[in-house]
């Protein structure tokens, strides 16, 4: 596409990010017929297909590249302010980080990026091929995800460590089902909770050579899970980082101690060079190695 029209890439960019051509039009102080005629112009431009007309609305695949592409480029006029030293917009930077992630190492890396306030962070919380899709679909400008993803030009992969994850019950509830000991014998009996049921299914044919079936309720690695392990009800896989000062307070047991599964994650990110995606991503890399269990 030649010659683009920035003022309605932004009208782009807002409709995706509102969902819908009312609220960008509120959000932009326009009126809803001025966002529908800019749209309409960049799609005849294109001609393809911008935005999916719903409740929400929502980019399509080559509508996420011009809006990466627009977000890119306040990026780097936000950079160009501060060599300047004009006053400094606030660019928006998308992120996509796992559930374990957010519960636990990735908050404490926010402070230094938002106070200052350097940037607007828009951080989602999405699992590993989800995350990766939209990073390559330009989504996102990073994210973190268990898992190398497939080269992308302009795309860099960076190992961060691996999330440890144990397996924990209450007192009561490891009494209960597990009185002679976390055995092949009682999984097929006691209720368990999962997040992610491959990694339930993978730590225990590593650690009792068990393959068969076993019950399980699957809930967000959220409270919902917690609650659910904490008020007795089932025994799962927690976050060594989530779970240790609960073990440390007896709150929680370790059911097999010594043994454990590792979730390698990596930090994925476009190579986008400007003072704010370079705090980004050597907060979130420092980080990380700080708590997450090094090779």
């Amino acid at each position: 596409m030649e010659n683009l029209d920035y003022r309605a890439l932004a009208v782009l960019d807002a409709v995706a990010s509102h969902g819908s051509f009312d609220k960008a039009a509120s959000a932009l102080g326009i009126s809803q017929p001025a966002v529908s005629q800019r749209i309409k112009a960049l799609e005849d431009a294109a001609g393809r297909l911008l935005i999916v007309r719903g409740s929400p609305a929502v980019p399509t695949g080559l509508g996420q590249r011009l809006i990466s592409h627009y977000r890119s480029v306040k990026l780097m006029e936000a950079s160009l302010d501060i060599d300047l030293g004009n006053v400094v917009s606030m660019p928006e930077i998308s992120v996509a980080v796992d559930a374990a992630s957010l519960a636990t190492w990735f908050p404490l890396a926010l402070p230094p990026l938002l106070s200052p306030p350097r940037c607007q962070l828009d951080v989602r919380s999405l699992e590993d091929g989800a995350a990766r899709h939209l990073l390559r679909e330009g989504g996102v400008f990073g994210c973190v995800a268990a898992g190398p993803v497939a080269e992308a030009k302009g795309a860099s992969s960076m190992p961060l460590g691996a999330m440890r994850y144990v397996c924990v019950a209450t007192p009561v509830f490891a009494g209960h089902w597990f009185g002679d000991g976390f055995m092949r014998e009682a999984v097929p009996l006691a209720p368990s909770v999962v997040h992610d049921r491959e990694l339930m299914r993978s730590f225990l044919r590593e650690h009792l050579a068990f393959e068969g079936a076993f019950p399980h309720h699957t809930l967000p690695l959220s409270t919902a899970l917690n609650d659910t392990l904490f008020g007795g009800l089932a025994y799962g896989l927690l976050p060594y980082l989530q779970a240790a000062h609960a073990l440390s307070q007896g709150q929680l047991v370790d059911l097999a101690p010594g043994a454990y599964i590792d979730v390698p994650l990596y930090w994925h990110a476009w190579e986008l060079d400007t003072p704010f995606t370079r705090a980004l991503a050597e907060q979130v890399i420092t980080t990380a190695r700080r708590y997450l269990v090094q090779p």
